[in-house]
């Protein structure tokens, strides 16, 4: 039985990722901070299961027990493959570096930087424990690659997961285990985040009249398209470890 494991599940491009998993026939796991009701009826479809689990990521200091949770009372014994998606991601706080508080940066990377790599390192070990090849993509951005006024804390966050991807994988490769690791970067999307920027102050984020035309002008992808494309990447089993893919190649 495949299994994966996908944050952020409850909208926005987890979502459309978990819906396509289970329609390929893999059992979803969906981690939310809120309860996630409406994906039952995917899995009946498909015959296959979806079941949420309620966690905020930023509490890292219990993932190993969130780690117990889904791999004793959320999977069978006769997993044969395991997928990790790790979506979950805030893009606050928008500001200029000075502006940002101690606690608004440390809550920031705990989900978009610690998280996902603790959640990655856990389930190796699980993997490795019960011999199952295991693929992990992150959601990274383009934000890792071009700094950006107003976004301090999202471009070295994002900076540090594909880093974290390269090494990681670097480590699979020389010790010749089953596991694949790799980025994603999704591109401009019409997804709640993406109101969040639209939603600053100038003086926060320089770039905000550019946002804007993007939505304007309907320049942003739909979740679902680029969805299909993550998908696609994880499944593949040419899929290259280490690499940070861009939904961009792959949009005509």
């Amino acid at each position: 039985m495949d299994y994966a494991i996908v944050t952020g599940a409850s909208q926005g491009l987890g979502k459309e990722i978990a819906k396509l998993l289970l329609s390929y026939g893999v059992h979803v796991i969906g981690i939310s901070r809120s309860k996630i009701i409406d994906l039952h009826s995917v899995a009946d479809k498909y015959k296959v299961t979806f079941q949420s689990v309620t966690y905020d990521l930023v509490d890292v200091a219990n993932l190993e027990t969130l780690l117990d949770t889904i791999t004793t009372k959320h999977m069978e014994n006769d997993v044969t493959k395991l997928y990790l998606v790790n979506n979950a991601a805030v893009i606050e706080p928008i500001n200029q570096g000075a502006h940002i508080s101690p606690t608004s940066l440390n809550y920031h990377f705990q989900i978009n930087a610690v998280a996902p790599m603790a959640l990655t390192n856990l389930f190796l070990q699980f993997a490795n424990q019960k011999d199952i090849p295991l693929t992990c993509l992150t959601v990274t951005s383009g934000a890792a690659e071009k700094p950006t006024f107003g976004w301090t804390a999202y471009c070295s966050s994002k900076a540090s997961v594909n880093m974290y991807t390269k090494t990681i994988a670097k480590e699979q490769d020389e010790l010749n285990t089953k596991h694949t690791i790799v980025a994603f970067s999704p591109g401009v999307m019409d997804t709640e985040m993406q109101a969040q920027i639209r939603s600053s102050e100038k003086s926060a984020f320089q770039a905000v009249d550019t946002f804007k035309a993007y939505y304007e002008t309907k320049r942003l992808q739909q979740a679902g398209k680029i969805a299909s494309i993550a998908t696609e990447i994880m499944l593949d089993n040419n899929i290259e470890n280490g690499r940070i893919y861009y939904a961009r190649d792959y949009l005509s």
